[in-house]
């Protein structure tokens, strides 16, 4: 082979090895620049969205309204239903879903006179009313007009004090600290464990303290 020919031989292996070089650099950067690991088929490589969870899908899992629930109440249904206690409900609740919550009215119950759409609060206690209970002013009770004189029951001693065994809650809300609640607290009582035997029972009622016992005392009899 002559010197010419062994030159151009060479020169043309040389711009090839040039070529291969820049194509293979091409190569190299191109899978650097693309995240491709050296060494991996590119059929083997996951996308990243599928290597880690997205933050909007992390987001999506996650349990809602855990603190967002709406506020609970506590309240006490007393009287004429059928499961009387504490009952649990949403805030925000009316009187009439209690008594549902406490089982229903009763037979004998007296829905009439409450406002079944009253919205409850947290640690109210309802009583839902029998029908005839004394806390209706009835025969022989305290009438429509209100404060003393001839509108009063005989249930008031000529002495002045009010029958404990026989006063209704308007006449019991007549005496001093009492008011309409507690006076119906002394006429529950009533029905629950019978008639008075002592005035000195009053203080098993809720809501009669010893100071306001003996305040009473004199003002009261059985």
């Amino acid at each position: 082979m002559s010197a010419r020919l062994r030159g151009r031989t060479g020169l043309r292996a040389a711009v090839l090895v040039a070529v291969l070089a820049a194509v293979l650099g091409g190569w190299f950067w191109w899978r650097v620049a693309t995240g491709t690991p050296e060494g991996i088929p590119l059929s083997e490589v996951s996308p990243a969205s599928g290597q880690r969870p997205s933050a909007g899908g992390g987001d999506a899992d996650a349990p809602s309204g855990a603190g967002s629930a709406a506020g609970q109440i506590i309240v006490h249904i007393a009287g004429a239903v059928a499961k009387p206690g504490v009952v649990e409900l949403p805030q925000g609740s009316r009187l009439h879903e209690a008594i549902d919550a406490a089982g229903g009215s009763t037979a004998a119950a007296d829905p009439d006179r409450l406002n079944l759409a009253a919205v409850l609060e947290d640690g109210q206690k309802v009583l839902v009313p029998v029908r005839g209970d004394p806390a209706e002013p009835g025969p022989g009770e305290a009438g429509g007009e209100s404060g003393s004189g001839a509108g009063e029951s005989g249930s008031r001693a000529p002495g002045g004090k009010i029958d404990l065994n026989t006063a209704g809650v308007e006449e019991l809300g007549t005496l001093p600290r009492v008011g309409p609640v507690l006076a119906q607290r002394i006429v529950d009582w009533r029905k629950q464990h019978g008639r008075f035997k002592t005035v000195h029972e009053l203080d098993a009622v809720e809501g009669v303290g010893p100071k306001m016992l003996e305040a009473l005392l004199p003002l009261v009899r059985v």
